[in-house]
């Protein structure tokens, strides 16, 4: 059997910043309904369009799934880590609250979670994905701006999309090699 390696991509385009992803990550993922508690967010992007035809982007973001990621590098405990699908982990059980991993990532993407005392972030929401469902945010974004799926599978639409599309990676220059993926 072939090893899987998933990865979303975004069409940006699509998005309406309705938070319908943020909502239902809260939800699935037991995130605390503090301000700082976010595994996954959008922001304002550029204008589009020209004067007086003006719209308003907006960015979804999350953990970038590096296949070379800052975070587990300088984890004194491992309890950050690489599932055998690609997804960056974090173990409760032996993350310490140094927050190293959060200085080190570059797309700002952990924080801290004062209830279980640990380092958060997105998972891709694995207990979902591992038994073949797809993660809360997608499944619930109403304008189908994020799709994720298996990279190793040419079949998969996010093998299709990336094929099709041109894309874009956050901060390709640092080497973390994301694997969310930005259609442009």
């Amino acid at each position: 059997m072939k090893k899987k390696r998933f990865a979303m991509v975004f069409d940006i385009s699509k998005c309406i910043d309705c938070k319908a992803c943020t909502v239902a990550c809260k939800a699935e993922n037991n995130i605390p309904l503090v301000k700082d508690n976010y595994r996954n967010w959008i922001t304002e992007g550029p204008l589009r369009g020209k004067y007086p035809k003006l719209g308003q982007s907006y960015i979804p973001g999350q953990c970038m799934q590096c296949a070379n990621p800052p975070c587990e590098h300088v984890c004194p405990t491992s309890a950050t880590y690489v599932n055998v699908d690609g997804i960056v982990l974090v173990d409760n059980k032996k993350c310490i609250g140094c927050k190293y991993c959060m200085t080190a990532c570059p797309y700002d993407a952990r924080y801290y979670n004062e209830k279980t005392g640990a380092v958060d972030k997105c998972t891709f929401c694995v207990q979902r994905t591992s038994v073949g469902r797809i993660p809360a945010c997608v499944e619930t974004c109403p304008t189908k701006v994020r799709v994720f799926g298996d990279l190793n599978d040419p079949e998969s639409e996010v093998s299709k999309l990336l094929t099709k599309h041109p894309y874009r990676v956050e901060k390709p220059e640092i080497g973390t090699q994301p694997f969310l993926f930005y259609l442009v």
